[in-house]
Protein backbone atom coordinates (compact mmCIF):
# COMPACT_ATOMS: atom_id res chain seq x y z
CA UNK A 1 0.00 0.00 0.00
CA UNK A 2 1.43 3.50 -1.07
CA UNK A 3 0.62 7.14 -0.39
CA UNK A 4 -0.46 8.91 -3.38
CA UNK A 5 -0.68 12.48 -4.74
CA UNK A 6 -3.32 13.96 -5.93
CA UNK A 7 -1.90 17.61 -5.92
CA UNK A 8 -3.71 20.23 -7.44
CA UNK A 9 -3.01 23.66 -8.11
CA UNK A 10 -4.85 26.24 -6.16
CA UNK A 11 -5.57 29.83 -7.21
CA UNK A 12 -6.89 33.03 -5.53
CA UNK A 13 -8.90 35.24 -7.92
CA UNK A 14 -9.55 38.84 -6.48
CA UNK A 15 -9.89 37.60 -2.75
CA UNK A 16 -10.72 39.62 0.25
CA UNK A 17 -11.56 39.08 3.66
CA UNK A 18 -13.13 41.68 5.94
CA UNK A 19 -14.02 41.34 9.45
CA UNK A 20 -16.68 42.98 10.67
CA UNK A 21 -17.62 46.18 8.77
CA UNK A 22 -13.93 47.57 8.21
CA UNK A 23 -11.63 45.38 9.20
CA UNK A 24 -9.43 44.52 6.20
CA UNK A 25 -7.44 40.99 6.82
CA UNK A 26 -6.80 40.31 3.00
CA UNK A 27 -7.13 42.59 0.23
CA UNK A 28 -7.81 41.73 -3.09
CA UNK A 29 -5.05 39.08 -3.96
CA UNK A 30 -4.67 37.31 -6.80
CA UNK A 31 -2.41 34.00 -6.34
CA UNK A 32 -1.47 30.95 -8.25
CA UNK A 33 -0.26 27.85 -6.37
CA UNK A 34 1.23 25.10 -8.94
CA UNK A 35 0.40 21.77 -8.26
CA UNK A 36 3.52 20.16 -6.62
CA UNK A 37 4.95 23.03 -5.33
CA UNK A 38 5.59 24.25 -1.51
CA UNK A 39 4.79 27.99 -1.55
CA UNK A 40 5.77 29.78 1.30
CA UNK A 41 3.51 32.93 2.90
CA UNK A 42 5.46 35.08 4.31
CA UNK A 43 4.98 38.48 6.51
CA UNK A 44 4.72 40.32 10.05
CA UNK A 45 2.34 39.43 12.30
CA UNK A 46 -1.17 40.46 11.37
CA UNK A 47 -0.30 40.82 7.21
CA UNK A 48 -2.47 38.37 6.41
CA UNK A 49 -0.86 35.15 5.81
CA UNK A 50 -3.01 33.27 8.57
CA UNK A 51 -6.09 34.06 6.96
CA UNK A 52 -5.01 33.37 3.65
CA UNK A 53 -4.12 29.72 4.55
CA UNK A 54 -7.35 29.57 6.50
CA UNK A 55 -9.76 30.52 3.48
CA UNK A 56 -7.27 27.78 1.65
CA UNK A 57 -8.53 25.28 4.47
CA UNK A 58 -12.23 26.73 4.41
CA UNK A 59 -11.70 27.73 7.95
CA UNK A 60 -12.80 31.28 7.04
CA UNK A 61 -15.05 32.15 4.11
CA UNK A 62 -13.86 34.92 1.51
CA UNK A 63 -16.07 37.97 1.76
CA UNK A 64 -15.35 38.46 -2.23
CA UNK A 65 -13.56 36.70 -4.96
CA UNK A 66 -12.91 33.08 -6.12
CA UNK A 67 -10.83 30.37 -4.81
CA UNK A 68 -10.32 27.75 -7.04
CA UNK A 69 -8.28 23.98 -5.84
CA UNK A 70 -7.96 22.11 -9.63
CA UNK A 71 -10.48 23.09 -11.52
CA UNK A 72 -13.51 23.17 -8.56
CA UNK A 73 -14.94 26.46 -7.24
CA UNK A 74 -14.53 26.17 -3.63
CA UNK A 75 -14.92 29.43 -2.28
CA UNK A 76 -18.44 28.69 -0.48
CA UNK A 77 -17.55 24.81 0.59
CA UNK A 78 -17.10 23.84 3.88
CA UNK A 79 -13.64 22.79 5.35
CA UNK A 80 -14.98 18.81 5.35
CA UNK A 81 -15.23 19.12 1.36
CA UNK A 82 -12.36 20.75 0.49
CA UNK A 83 -9.73 17.93 0.21
CA UNK A 84 -6.95 19.64 2.18
CA UNK A 85 -5.36 18.64 5.62
CA UNK A 86 -3.76 20.76 7.83
CA UNK A 87 -0.94 20.89 10.22
CA UNK A 88 -1.18 23.57 13.21
CA UNK A 89 1.37 24.71 15.10
CA UNK A 90 0.45 23.35 18.38
CA UNK A 91 0.03 19.66 16.63
CA UNK A 92 -3.14 18.95 17.98
CA UNK A 93 -2.67 15.36 19.10
CA UNK A 94 -4.85 13.65 21.41
CA UNK A 95 -2.96 12.95 24.80
CA UNK A 96 -4.82 9.82 25.41
CA UNK A 97 -4.50 8.38 21.75
CA UNK A 98 -1.40 5.82 20.84
CA UNK A 99 0.61 7.78 17.73
CA UNK A 100 -1.30 4.91 15.49
CA UNK A 101 -4.22 6.04 16.57
CA UNK A 102 -3.76 9.74 16.09
CA UNK A 103 -2.61 9.30 12.78
CA UNK A 104 -5.31 6.93 11.57
CA UNK A 105 -8.31 9.09 13.43
CA UNK A 106 -9.01 10.70 10.30
CA UNK A 107 -8.96 7.80 8.06
CA UNK A 108 -12.16 6.40 9.90
CA UNK A 109 -14.25 9.27 9.10
CA UNK A 110 -13.46 8.81 5.33
CA UNK A 111 -14.50 5.50 4.68
CA UNK A 112 -12.05 3.05 5.01
CA UNK A 113 -11.67 0.14 6.93
CA UNK A 114 -10.52 -0.77 10.25
CA UNK A 115 -7.12 -2.25 8.38
CA UNK A 116 -7.05 -0.24 5.36
CA UNK A 117 -6.45 2.42 7.69
CA UNK A 118 -4.61 0.62 10.14
CA UNK A 119 -1.75 -0.10 7.24
CA UNK A 120 -2.07 3.62 5.92
CA UNK A 121 -1.22 5.08 9.42
CA UNK A 122 1.69 2.41 9.62
CA UNK A 123 3.15 3.43 5.98
CA UNK A 124 2.38 7.10 6.62
CA UNK A 125 4.39 6.71 10.23
CA UNK A 126 7.54 5.37 8.05
CA UNK A 127 7.18 8.14 5.49
CA UNK A 128 7.94 10.58 8.49
CA UNK A 129 10.93 8.48 10.05
CA UNK A 130 8.77 6.99 12.62
CA UNK A 131 8.37 3.18 12.27
CA UNK A 132 7.94 1.55 15.06
CA UNK A 133 6.49 4.47 16.95
CA UNK A 134 2.87 3.16 16.75
CA UNK A 135 2.48 2.14 20.22
CA UNK A 136 3.97 5.05 22.09
CA UNK A 137 1.86 8.22 23.32
CA UNK A 138 2.36 11.97 22.53
CA UNK A 139 3.77 12.92 25.36
CA UNK A 140 6.32 9.46 25.45
CA UNK A 141 8.06 11.60 22.20
CA UNK A 142 10.13 14.42 21.58
CA UNK A 143 8.33 17.87 19.85
CA UNK A 144 10.07 17.19 17.00
CA UNK A 145 8.31 13.44 16.56
CA UNK A 146 4.97 14.71 17.79
CA UNK A 147 5.09 17.64 14.57
CA UNK A 148 6.19 14.33 12.24
CA UNK A 149 2.85 12.58 13.51
CA UNK A 150 1.03 15.28 13.11
CA UNK A 151 2.49 15.61 9.17
CA UNK A 152 1.93 11.71 9.09
CA UNK A 153 -1.84 12.28 10.22
CA UNK A 154 -2.43 14.74 7.36
CA UNK A 155 -0.19 13.02 4.49
CA UNK A 156 -2.73 9.28 5.04
CA UNK A 157 -5.73 11.45 4.18
CA UNK A 158 -4.07 11.71 0.36
CA UNK A 159 -5.10 15.45 0.53
CA UNK A 160 -5.07 17.47 -3.24
CA UNK A 161 -3.37 20.36 -0.49
CA UNK A 162 -1.46 20.18 2.42
CA UNK A 163 -1.38 23.39 4.44
CA UNK A 164 1.02 23.96 7.28
CA UNK A 165 0.22 26.52 10.26
CA UNK A 166 3.50 27.64 11.55
CA UNK A 167 4.72 24.19 12.18
CA UNK A 168 7.91 24.41 13.48
CA UNK A 169 7.55 27.37 15.60
CA UNK A 170 7.44 25.22 19.03
CA UNK A 171 10.26 23.63 18.27
CA UNK A 172 14.31 24.11 19.24
CA UNK A 173 16.46 26.28 16.55
CA UNK A 174 18.24 22.47 16.20
CA UNK A 175 14.95 20.49 15.52
CA UNK A 176 13.61 22.95 13.14
CA UNK A 177 16.03 22.61 11.22
CA UNK A 178 15.85 18.75 11.69
CA UNK A 179 11.98 18.95 10.71
CA UNK A 180 11.82 21.62 8.37
CA UNK A 181 14.73 19.84 5.72
CA UNK A 182 11.92 16.29 6.94
CA UNK A 183 9.14 18.80 5.68
CA UNK A 184 11.04 19.46 2.00
CA UNK A 185 12.00 15.85 1.76
CA UNK A 186 8.33 14.56 2.07
CA UNK A 187 7.09 17.26 -0.16
CA UNK A 188 9.69 16.70 -3.14
CA UNK A 189 9.21 12.56 -2.75
CA UNK A 190 5.48 12.67 -2.37
CA UNK A 191 5.21 15.53 -5.43
CA UNK A 192 2.39 17.36 -2.79
CA UNK A 193 0.86 20.66 -3.36
CA UNK A 194 1.96 22.81 0.30
CA UNK A 195 1.19 26.32 1.30
CA UNK A 196 3.08 26.84 4.25
CA UNK A 197 2.89 29.89 6.55
CA UNK A 198 5.93 31.45 9.09
CA UNK A 199 7.09 34.52 9.99
CA UNK A 200 10.47 33.14 9.77
CA UNK A 201 12.47 34.43 6.72
CA UNK A 202 15.42 31.66 7.33
CA UNK A 203 12.67 28.85 7.09
CA UNK A 204 11.07 30.50 4.42
CA UNK A 205 14.05 30.49 2.02
CA UNK A 206 15.13 26.95 3.33
CA UNK A 207 11.80 25.13 1.85
CA UNK A 208 10.01 26.98 -0.65
CA UNK A 209 9.89 26.55 -4.35
CA UNK A 210 8.35 30.55 -3.77
CA UNK A 211 7.87 32.57 -1.19
CA UNK A 212 4.79 35.34 -1.06
CA UNK A 213 5.92 37.99 0.46
CA UNK A 214 3.09 40.40 2.07
CA UNK A 215 2.65 43.15 4.08
CA UNK A 216 -0.93 44.87 5.24
CA UNK A 217 -3.22 42.52 4.27
CA UNK A 218 -1.47 42.51 0.59
CA UNK A 219 1.32 40.58 -1.69
CA UNK A 220 4.46 42.85 -1.43
CA UNK A 221 6.25 40.27 -3.87
CA UNK A 222 6.19 37.00 -5.24
CA UNK A 223 9.44 34.95 -6.33
CA UNK A 224 11.73 32.12 -5.99
CA UNK A 225 14.06 32.21 -2.62
CA UNK A 226 17.48 33.47 -4.52
CA UNK A 227 14.87 36.00 -6.59
CA UNK A 228 13.65 38.08 -3.20
CA UNK A 229 17.01 37.95 -1.65
CA UNK A 230 18.94 39.07 -4.78
CA UNK A 231 16.23 41.23 -6.13
CA UNK A 232 13.94 42.50 -3.76
CA UNK A 233 11.20 45.29 -5.28
CA UNK A 234 11.05 47.69 -2.35
CA UNK A 235 12.84 48.58 1.16
CA UNK A 236 10.44 46.24 2.94
CA UNK A 237 11.21 43.00 1.13
CA UNK A 238 15.04 43.93 1.14
CA UNK A 239 14.69 44.27 4.60
CA UNK A 240 12.44 41.76 5.49
CA UNK A 241 13.95 38.61 3.24
CA UNK A 242 17.42 38.56 5.62
CA UNK A 243 19.09 41.22 7.15
CA UNK A 244 19.57 44.26 4.75
CA UNK A 245 21.22 47.76 5.11
CA UNK A 246 19.82 50.51 3.37
CA UNK A 247 21.83 53.23 2.68
CA UNK A 248 21.24 56.37 1.28
CA UNK A 249 23.16 57.35 -2.19
CA UNK A 250 22.89 59.43 -5.53
CA UNK A 251 23.16 57.92 -8.81
CA UNK A 252 25.50 60.20 -10.45
CA UNK A 253 25.77 58.29 -13.88
CA UNK A 254 23.52 55.60 -15.86
CA UNK A 255 24.87 53.76 -18.74
CA UNK A 256 22.61 51.30 -20.44
CA UNK A 257 21.71 48.58 -17.32
CA UNK A 258 24.74 49.80 -15.49
CA UNK A 259 24.66 52.74 -12.69
CA UNK A 260 27.37 54.90 -10.95
CA UNK A 261 26.35 55.24 -7.06
CA UNK A 262 28.33 57.74 -4.96
CA UNK A 263 28.30 57.68 -1.01
CA UNK A 264 30.46 60.42 -0.02
CA UNK A 265 33.53 60.11 -2.44
CA UNK A 266 33.05 56.02 -2.76
CA UNK A 267 31.96 55.04 -6.25
CA UNK A 268 30.04 51.40 -7.14
CA UNK A 269 28.88 50.13 -10.29
CA UNK A 270 25.55 47.83 -10.11
CA UNK A 271 22.70 47.45 -12.03
CA UNK A 272 20.50 50.28 -12.69
CA UNK A 273 17.18 48.08 -12.26
CA UNK A 274 15.39 50.91 -14.47
CA UNK A 275 16.47 53.86 -12.51
CA UNK A 276 18.41 57.00 -13.65
CA UNK A 277 20.43 59.52 -11.85
CA UNK A 278 19.55 61.27 -8.94
CA UNK A 279 19.10 59.90 -4.58
CA UNK A 280 18.62 56.13 -4.60
CA UNK A 281 18.82 53.51 -1.52
CA UNK A 282 21.47 50.67 -1.40
CA UNK A 283 20.40 47.22 -0.28
CA UNK A 284 23.75 45.89 0.88
CA UNK A 285 23.77 42.11 2.46
CA UNK A 286 25.93 42.07 5.91
CA UNK A 287 27.89 39.58 3.96
CA UNK A 288 28.41 41.89 0.98
CA UNK A 289 29.92 44.50 3.10
CA UNK A 290 34.02 44.72 2.78
CA UNK A 291 35.54 46.32 5.70
CA UNK A 292 39.19 46.82 5.98
CA UNK A 293 40.38 48.30 2.84
CA UNK A 294 42.44 51.39 1.87
CA UNK A 295 40.23 52.84 0.25
CA UNK A 296 35.98 53.26 0.71
CA UNK A 297 33.76 55.17 2.92
CA UNK A 298 34.67 56.35 6.57
CA UNK A 299 33.56 54.20 9.38
CA UNK A 300 34.05 52.89 12.93
CA UNK A 301 33.63 49.92 14.85
CA UNK A 302 30.84 50.76 17.36
CA UNK A 303 30.76 46.73 17.97
CA UNK A 304 31.86 44.29 17.56
CA UNK A 305 30.86 40.09 18.46
CA UNK A 306 32.82 37.04 18.39
CA UNK A 307 30.22 34.38 17.56
CA UNK A 308 32.32 31.25 16.82
CA UNK A 309 32.33 31.10 13.32
CA UNK A 310 32.38 34.77 12.38
CA UNK A 311 32.54 38.09 13.63
CA UNK A 312 29.45 40.70 13.95
CA UNK A 313 30.43 44.43 13.47
CA UNK A 314 28.13 47.34 13.91
CA UNK A 315 29.89 49.82 11.93
CA UNK A 316 28.56 53.71 11.86
CA UNK A 317 29.62 56.90 9.89
CA UNK A 318 27.97 59.80 8.00
CA UNK A 319 26.20 57.17 5.98
CA UNK A 320 24.02 56.19 9.26
CA UNK A 321 24.65 52.77 10.84
CA UNK A 322 25.03 49.30 9.45
CA UNK A 323 25.60 45.47 10.62
CA UNK A 324 28.33 43.66 9.04
CA UNK A 325 29.99 40.19 9.05
CA UNK A 326 33.03 38.52 8.28
CA UNK A 327 34.88 35.26 8.61
CA UNK A 328 37.97 36.43 9.70
CA UNK A 329 37.58 35.98 13.05
CA UNK A 330 41.64 35.38 14.13
CA UNK A 331 42.19 39.02 13.53
CA UNK A 332 38.98 41.36 14.32
CA UNK A 333 39.05 44.70 14.39
CA UNK A 334 38.72 46.27 17.69
CA UNK A 335 35.61 48.77 18.70
CA UNK A 336 36.96 52.41 18.34
CA UNK A 337 38.66 51.28 15.29
CA UNK A 338 38.31 53.95 12.09
CA UNK A 339 38.45 51.73 8.80
CA UNK A 340 36.69 51.85 5.15
CA UNK A 341 34.09 49.93 4.37
CA UNK A 342 33.15 49.08 0.38
CA UNK A 343 30.89 46.76 -1.29
CA UNK A 344 31.11 43.18 -2.98
CA UNK A 345 30.90 42.93 -6.63
CA UNK A 346 27.91 41.29 -6.48
CA UNK A 347 25.00 41.38 -4.61
CA UNK A 348 23.98 45.13 -3.36
CA UNK A 349 20.55 46.63 -4.63
CA UNK A 350 19.38 49.48 -6.07
CA UNK A 351 15.77 50.51 -4.76
CA UNK A 352 13.70 53.71 -5.16
CA UNK A 353 14.24 56.45 -3.04
CA UNK A 354 11.10 56.56 -0.53
CA UNK A 355 11.94 59.95 1.11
Amino acid sequence: MTIASKAAPVRFENVSKVFGKDVIAVDNINLNVDAGKLVTLLGPSGCGKTTTLRMIAGLEMASSGRILIGDRDVTKLPATDRDVSMVFQSYALFPHMSVLENVRYGLTFSGFGKEEARARALKGLELVGLKGFDGRLPSELSGGQQQRVAVARALVLEPQVLLFDEPLSNLDAKLRRQVREDIRAIQQDLGLTVVYVTHDQEEALAVSDEIVVMRNAAIAQIGTPRQLYDAPNDRFVADFIGEANLIGCQIVAVDGDVATIEIENYRHDLPARGLGPGSATLAVRPSRIVIGGETGVKASVAKATYVGVRMEYTLTGDFGQVFAVQDNVDTPFEVGSELRMTFAGKGPVLLPDEG
